[in-house]
């Protein structure tokens, strides 16, 4: 007899494809397929070659990944895939928000694009001004936002 999922304990578990889902904000212009990979200039800091490709398991910090993106196109927030192993971004995890509460990581393997989110909220204008503010302060000092 199959099990009926409304008889199911509540802390039981379904498998999903969508079991964990990461996001990748970006100002890139991508299809469903494309592979996100490292070699390419990346979106933030001097714009150098990337070492690392970032991702996140929380919508928020891909919006402010979108946000702080170098470049002039559209602000997109893409769903996407690892295609190998991931690691704890220590650019925030160790740094700014130990025990990564940002659900923030990184990756020397590429990510397939599997969607795109269209329908989102960025933050107030006078948030998005006072982060990028300070990117530039720390800048001035010295301290690059990606340090791979």
């Amino acid at each position: 007899m199959e099990k009926n999922t409304s008889e199911m304990k509540p802390n039981e578990s379904i498998q999903s494809p969508f079991s964990q889902t990461y996001f990748h904000g970006t100002k890139a212009d991508l299809k469903i397929g494309d592979l996100i990979e490292t070699g390419l200039s990346s979106n933030y800091g001097k714009n150098n070659k990337a070492k690392y490709i970032y991702l996140t398991a929380t919508l928020d910090a891909a919006i402010w990944g979108a946000e702080l993106a170098l470049g002039e196109g559209r602000e997109r927030i893409y769903l996407v895939e690892p295609t190998g192993s991931i690691e704890d971004d220590p650019n925030l995890t160790d740094k700014k928000f130990p025990g990564n509460p940002t659900k923030s990581y990184r990756s020397q393997h590429p990510f397939k694009v599997v969607g795109e989110v269209t329908i989102w909220q960025g933050h107030a204008p006078e948030q998005v001004k006072a982060m990028k503010d300070g990117l530039a302060k720390l800048k001035e000092q010295g301290i690059e936002a990606i340090e791979d």
